[in-house]
């Protein structure tokens, strides 16, 4: 799974001499946390977030009156506050990168450039809605969190188990466990029953550690 496959294509940009009380406006309509600022060739220069712009903005404890603030808003432009040349990644670029690159810089946004140019961008929002899938977590089913043994084999002979008795495996995912020999196995599985599962998986001689019935969760 790449960028291309997530990302908001073709997003809503500002130019460097935007006010910002227009950016917080298309912002606010648009329901987004983030402008990229391109030039008049499409090119990405820079991008601006609802906080920089918040930051630029009169408190409301001003002393500023209702008159003088619009004026002053209009007088400050995007290029007063954004962050200039940012981090970007491509459209073919691994989400699991660009959700790293992300928590390694505490951005929650990245442009996606191709050839030069702006073709979209992908943030925090789509990373969390993949983390959604990848687990599951709107599928109906049985989900089991286990502690397996770190070597070779051993997700095949619980798949295979589960496989022999009829069951659909919805999702799937390792974390390291605080014990480097074991692992930390999260499973979501159909079709069979939760304390057929549960003693199928005990019978294999993993660690149970927690197993519960989620019902389906298909909202928008």
């Amino acid at each position: 799974m790449f960028v291309k496959d997530r990302m908001t294509a073709n997003p809503i940009t500002v130019t460097e001499d935007t006010s910002i009380d227009t950016a917080l406006y298309l912002m606010r309509e648009k329901r987004v946390r983030r402008l990229p600022v391109t030039d008049k060739h499409g090119r990405l220069i820079g991008i601006v977030s609802e906080k920089d712009l918040l930051y630029a903005s009169p408190s409301p404890a001003t002393s500023l009156s209702v008159y003088e603030i619009p004026y002053l808003l209009s007088k400050i432009k995007v290029h007063d506050v954004m962050t200039r040349n940012p981090i970007t990644v491509t459209s073919d670029t691994p989400l699991e990168e660009a959700a790293r690159i992300m928590a390694d810089n505490k951005i929650g946004g990245l442009p996606v450039v191709q050839d030069g140019k702006l073709v979209g961008i992908i943030t925090e929002t789509d990373i969390f809605k993949i983390f959604l899938e990848l687990l599951g977590a709107r599928d109906e089913g049985v989900r089991l969190t286990l502690i397996v043994p770190a070597v070779k084999g051993v997700l095949a002979k619980i798949t295979g188990r589960i496989a022999e008795m009829g069951g659909n495996i919805m999702a799937l995912g390792s974390i390291a466990a605080s014990d480097p020999a074991y692992a930390e196995l999260m499973l979501k599985v159909a079709d069979i029953p939760h304390d057929q599962l549960v003693a199928a998986m005990e019978e294999l001689g993993m660690k149970v550690v927690d197993a519960r019935y989620c019902a389906t969760t298909n909202t928008a």
